[in-house]
């Protein structure tokens, strides 16, 4: 009974965040009445908790309990709090675009950097603007997933970002979120139209400003790959210490494209990424790979469902996870291979590294196959370091942290060196840096 009260009264407080809300959110008429459905969708769920199998092992109603309210716009001080922010994680040469507190700031981004060939605007402005009521769709949500739905409602802006046919697109596309607050939520939601032959990196970060604490961050990419076109897409999380982050992404291959995808939590409360990818078109390739980073109390989940839906399509999956302390390290991977997808070769590893007695890994791979003739497989490992390397390596001098860290660099280097281009994989290098040092 005091479970079902508790559910009563969270669902209660999240209506009452929602209404309160609603004379803030972009766009009106279609718009709003999507955001309402999409509103009804979560309600009826709640949030997502262990009855539900795809979040059994990241319990939201038990771990957050409920949904805060949402954040004011950024003042003049807050912005100057995010520039700091913004600039210290900036990718080498990247265009910047900066979110803060879930709301587009162009005085912090690179607008005047954006290369010929490609189109930026604000979800914001596009959802405000009479001539594009057809955009509505933008807040659609395409999936019953509880988080997924309340980020459509909720969305008060974001990117949305074309690339034009055949063009290749030089520096990498940064989105920096950046959070001011405490004791609040944020809600973004980006587009990305990747056209026919066009090439495109594009690199989000998640970061706190000084001063900021146990805020709530819902994020969703929804991503269109077109034919023979690439698309990079990194995703470094590192919230503050007592933050939670929830992030999707959902992605459409088309034919003969390829997509390389690199996720990486590193620091906050309660983080999930979940990834779902369509490969809708044959002769596609996809490189879906993942660290998490845990350490204290953080509970990282990365949940990647990759969808063959045609045939003679290739995946392959890498996820590496280290926990220290009291962490726990979530991963689940499910390969789905329609009646359709036949040749379809499909690999899936997850390796995880327990670095104390109290540290905890659940992995989950799944192979969902329904068609014939495919190469198809997963497995999934963990433990902790090689006694026998780190007494190898002590012998030699090194001090059992210094050991330690350069085994943990060769373990996840494996999941990293998937990353293609070197200056956003020595970005990422940076980021694991940071928290080996952190650790010492």
């Amino acid at each position: 009974m005091k479970q079902v009260l508790a559910k009563a009264d969270a669902e209660r407080a999240t209506g009452d965040v929602f209404a309160a809300a609603r004379g803030r959110l972009p766009g009106v008429g279609l718009v709003a009445q999507i955001r309402a459905r999409a509103f009804d969708v979560y309600k009826r769920a709640g949030l997502p908790h262990r009855r539900m199998e795809d979040w059994k092992y990241t319990d939201l109603r038990a771990l957050i309990g409920e949904v805060l309210p949402l954040a004011p716009r950024p003042d003049a001080e807050a912005l100057v709090r995010a520039k700091v922010s913004a600039k210290q994680v900036a990718a080498d040469q990247a265009v910047k675009l900066v979110l803060v507190n879930g709301i587009f700031a162009p005085e912090l981004s690179d607008v005047g950097r954006v290369e010929n060939g490609v189109v930026v605007r604000s979800l914001r402005e596009v959802l405000e603007d009479s001539a594009t009521g057809a955009m509505a769709g933008l807040v659609l949500s395409t999936t019953s997933d509880s988080a997924i739905s309340l980020n459509a409602a909720m969305a008060t802006d974001g990117l949305v970002i074309t690339v034009n046919d055949g063009n290749a697109v030089k520096r990498p596309i940064q989105i920096v979120h950046v959070a001011t607050g405490s004791s609040v939520s944020t809600y973004t939601r980006s587009y990305l139209q990747l056209g026919k032959e066009a090439h495109a990196a594009i690199v989000e970060s998640f970061v706190p400003a000084e001063g900021a604490s146990g805020y709530q961050a819902n994020d969703a990419m929804i991503a269109l790959v077109g034919d023979e076109a690439s698309l990079s897409y990194i995703r470094v999380a590192a919230a503050a210490s007592d933050a939670v982050n929830i992030s999707s992404a959902i992605i459409a291959v088309g034919a003969r494209a390829k997509l390389d995808l690199f996720s990486m939590t590193c620091s906050g409360s309660i983080s999930r990424y979940q990834g779902f990818i369509t490969l809708t078109g044959e002769g596609t390739k996809l490189s879906a790979n993942g660290v998490n980073l845990v350490r204290d109390k953080l509970h990282a989940d990365t949940t990647i469902v990759v969808d063959h839906a045609v045939p003679h399509c290739t995946s392959r999956e890498k996820f590496r996870a280290v926990i220290d302390d009291c962490g726990r390290s979530v991963f689940q991977g499910r390969i789905v291979v329609r009646p359709a997808a036949r040749k379809t070769d499909a690999t899936l590893t997850s390796r995880a590294l327990l670095l104390s007695d109290q540290a905890e890994a659940d992995n989950k791979p799944e192979l969902e196959i329904l068609a014939d003739d495919v190469v198809c497989s997963h497995g999934a490992t963990s433990g902790a370091l090689d006694d026998t390397l780190l007494f190898y390596l002590r012998a030699r001098g090194l001090s059992e942290k210094d050991a330690q860290m350069l085994l943990i660099k060769a373990f996840i280097g494996e999941a990293i060196e998937g990353i293609t281009s070197e200056n956003l994989r020595d970005f990422v290098t940076v980021e694991t840096e940071r928290w080996l040092q952190a650790r010492r």
